[in-house]
């Protein structure tokens, strides 16, 4: 277990029989942002995360025993991609997303390479990963593609 503020969080394996509870934390943690910008559709929100899922690469947050959020590092280009971290919102606020994303930087880090992540335009998610070193690279009226160097 990993201790930030007074929130114990751990990261397991993600399987199988984890997507429908990642399917449905993506669909409502994404809504505000998709709404804002004009692209949130009930069905294709989830029917992106089902297409996409690669439980090998992803990884459940478990807070108090209890399913809280996912996150993916998959391998991509030269390094690491970061997708689909979600934290249920009622844990957000409390350093488990930091203490999360701290601990797959070490790991990436020390394979001294980098990791590229893209976010929605206006996400708060955003100045999470500007403090922990991701820069713009590029952005579109929709999303804004980040990457963090060691």
């Amino acid at each position: 277990m990993h201790v930030r503020t007074t929130q114990a969080w751990a990261l397991r394996p993600a399987t199988s029989a984890d997507l429908d509870d990642i399917v449905e934390l993506r669909a409502v943690v994404m809504r505000p942002d998709l709404v804002r910008l004009g692209r949130f559709d009930e069905h294709r929100v989830r029917q992106r995360m089902r297409d996409s899922y690669v439980p090998e690469h992803t990884s459940v947050i478990v807070v108090d025993g209890r399913f809280a959020g996912c996150v993916t590092l998959r391998p991509y280009e030269d390094g690491w991609c970061l997708e689909s971290f979600f934290l249920d919102a009622a844990l957000q606020g409390r350093g488990i997303g930091s203490g999360v994303l701290r601990h797959l930087l070490a790991r990436t880090d020390a394979e001294g390479v980098p990791v590229r992540l893209n976010v929605l335009q206006g996400s708060a998610a955003r100045r999470l990963y500007g403090r922990h070193g991701f820069v713009t690279e590029r952005e579109d009226p929709v999303d804004v593609f980040m990457i963090r160097r060691p």
